[in-house]
């Protein structure tokens, strides 16, 4: 942004500031499709252009920004300071801004240093994580965003990218014979179930399916089979059959999660069913 759409931009008189302000406006939109592609092959070059055009008062970038800083894509993942930006947009009326609040399930007031003064990003470097070196930008972009929402919610990130890859292979916008939609397949009552308006939106998508899955590591103790097949073919059915139903569909389910999630139980809560598993078997032992 050059020095003098800066001064004008800067408030001297309303009227002026407000054309300024439609001015940019104008600029941003004929900018964003740009942006939006960058955000996938540079994400750091994206994210600095949504700070200084979200420090200038632009609600989609704050919207943008926050998802970046949401996710750690190009900057370091800090939820607080995406919770701040997302309240932001969402004050002015951003509708995503406002699903994504529900979303990150925090508040905050906590901007980036880049919101306040004319300072770029901190640039995070890529880390090692879950081998993308085969997926598409847009592919590796959804498995951060599954991986931080795992997070979020207490479920192993690589368990939650398995089921996405089986589910969809990370289609945003697949839809099954069944209905079934979106990255985490979710069927119509189970978005329903965990709130999610859009099933083709990916962050409300992913999150529905991250809460069901950290339902049903609660419900089966962290039994990954169990797990696995009641994402398949519905708790209600696992229950029936005290174990794997008889389903082909969803045997053959069961035996693809297991080759890309090995272990047998959920590996965050390990230390936590076996304690349960030993004390069932101290009280069986104790009534013989």
């Amino acid at each position: 942004m050059s020095a003098t759409r800066l001064a004008c931009c800067g408030i001297l008189l309303a009227p002026v500031a407000a054309l300024c302000m439609a001015s940019t406006e104008s600029a941003w939109e004929t900018q964003l499709p740009r942006l939006q592609k960058l955000e996938r092959s540079d994400p750091w070059e994206a994210a600095r252009a949504y700070c200084e055009a979200a420090r200038h008062g632009i609600v989609e970038a704050q919207y943008r920004l926050g998802m970046q800083y949401a996710f750690g894509m190009g900057v370091p993942e800090n939820r607080a300071q995406a919770a701040s930006l997302f309240s932001l947009a969402s004050e002015q009326g951003h509708a995503e801004a406002h699903s994504m609040l529900e979303t990150i399930r925090l508040s905050s007031t906590e901007l980036p240093p880049c919101m306040l003064a004319e300072v770029a990003p901190e640039r995070i470097p890529p880390g090692p994580g879950l081998r993308t070196d085969r997926l598409s930008p847009s592919q590796r972009q959804i498995v951060q965003i599954i991986t931080q929402l795992a997070i979020w919610h207490d479920v192993d990130p690589q368990l939650a990218v398995s089921i996405a890859m089986i589910e969809s292979g990370l289609n945003p916008r697949a839809v099954s014979p069944k209905s079934a939609a979106g990255i985490m397949q979710l069927m119509p009552a189970t978005a329903e179930r965990f709130n999610v308006k859009d099933s083709f939106n990916v962050s409300q998508n992913v999150r529905g399916g991250v809460r069901y899955l950290r339902w049903l590591i609660d419900r089966f103790d962290g039994n990954i089979e169990l797990v696995a097949a009641g994402y398949n073919a519905g708790e209600k059915a696992v229950e029936r059959y005290k174990g794997v139903p008889p389903y082909a569909e969803t045997r053959n389910y069961v035996a693809k999660l297991r080759k890309l999630y090995p272990s047998t139980v959920h590996m965050p809560d390990r230390a936590r069913w076996q304690a349960r598993q030993q004390a069932q078997e101290q009280r069986k032992t104790a009534r013989k």
